[in-house]
């Protein structure tokens, strides 16, 4: 399963030993953490934070990068609108707040094999069998839905790098009909994955 969306960095660091269901946790109680912090300077220790889970994991400023790097426009935009309309402060605490969430979200990814996400998740919706559910299926959804983020992110950043390139970046047509067909195309590759797995019934 590990192969359908390729996101995992391989490694054995205390992050890559740790159990899904832990990293999981530490995610949510993070990004609880992340809106209750209120100045860009607790945010910015927040980041030392990420930085160093970061260097523990091992997975390199390469890997690293390209969690966030996909949302780099996004969050200067962010920033603009928030500076703005509220003020500057307001501005680094929202954005830092986007980010941060993001780079964390990332880190279990590129640290948990799809397979033990998946077990994890499906673990904890068991008791979705009562409401005549099966909790393999949804918690495939869930984890593909989490591992596509990343895909499609990065589709739609070298789209508009590709815009920019060619000169039509004002160009909604050239942005989203490339998108459309890349990300048709990643669903069509993601269906014949699941269909040799005998997982497209």
């Amino acid at each position: 399963m590990n192969g359908l969306t390729g996101a995992y960095v391989p490694g054995a660091s205390p992050l890559h030993r740790l159990p899904a269901g832990a990293k999981l946790a530490g995610l949510a109680a993070a990004c609880t953490v992340l809106v209750l912090l209120g100045s860009p300077a607790a945010l910015a220790g927040a980041a030392a934070v990420v930085v160093g889970l970061y260097a523990l994991s091992r997975v390199g400023v390469a890997a690293a990068w390209a969690q966030v790097r996909p949302v780099r426009w996004f969050a200067a935009a962010l920033f603009g609108l928030q500076w703005i309309v509220v003020d500057l402060e307001g501005a680094a605490v929202t954005t830092l707040r986007v980010v941060l969430a993001v780079a964390l979200a990332g880190l279990v990814t590129i640290t948990t094999r799809t397979s033990a996400m998946l077990a994890t998740l499906e673990r904890c919706l068991a008791p979705a069998r009562f409401a005549g559910l099966d909790p393999f299926r949804v918690s495939l959804l869930l984890s593909l839905t989490i591992r596509s983020v990343p895909v499609l992110t990065g589709l739609a950043t070298r789209v508009r790098e590709a815009q920019r390139a060619r000169g039509v970046e004002r160009s909604l047509r050239a942005f989203a009909v490339p998108l459309v067909v890349g990300a048709l195309r990643h669903a069509d590759a993601l269906g014949e994955a699941l269909s040799a797995r005998g997982l497209d019934d």
